[in-house]
């Protein structure tokens, strides 16, 4: 069953980027102007990549239909990756950038450090649900960041 936030969302990717006026019935307002607006944009802590050290300091509670960015710090101490699949089956990318380089992807599965370095991802959250990111063969709780979607 989809979610009226998730049903906007989907929406707004299919319908052609202009606002709709507002109807003054609290119905959403589609279109891609909306999604992608600094109102609806939340800055979220960085992940940090380093040996032994934890990779956030809280989970995430995400809203669906919100538009997110965060940071990946590798602090290049070891080779380290972020796996998550089914996180990233559940929100939209919509770039990742990288020394200052835009990257479009049309999906993601997993991303890696082999040295120190930074990335930064946009996405927006569309599937409710609980979801996770961790660095794979570890069984540490600090080595996995928990993920809610609203």
């Amino acid at each position: 069953m989809l979610t009226k936030s998730l049903i906007t969302v989907l929406l707004a990717l299919v319908l052609p980027a202009t606002a709709v006026a507002d109807n003054d019935d609290d119905e959403p307002q589609f279109g891609m102007a909306g999604l992608l607006s600094a109102t609806n944009k939340e800055d979220l802590p960085p992940i940090t990549l380093s040996a032994g050290m934890p990779l956030t300091d809280a989970p995430w509670e995400l809203k669906s239909g919100t538009y997110y960015e965060f940071e990946i710090r590798g602090d290049g101490s070891q080779e380290l990756a972020l796996v998550g699949s089914e996180f990233f089956r559940a929100i939209w990318i919509d770039e990742i950038v990288v020394e200052g380089l835009e990257i479009r992807p049309l999906g993601l599965d997993s991303i890696e450090f082999d040295e120190a370095g930074e990335m930064e991802i946009g996405f927006i959250a569309l599937k409710p649900g609980s979801y996770h990111l961790k660095v794979p063969g570890s069984t540490g709780e600090t080595q996995k960041l928990e993920i809610a979607i609203q």
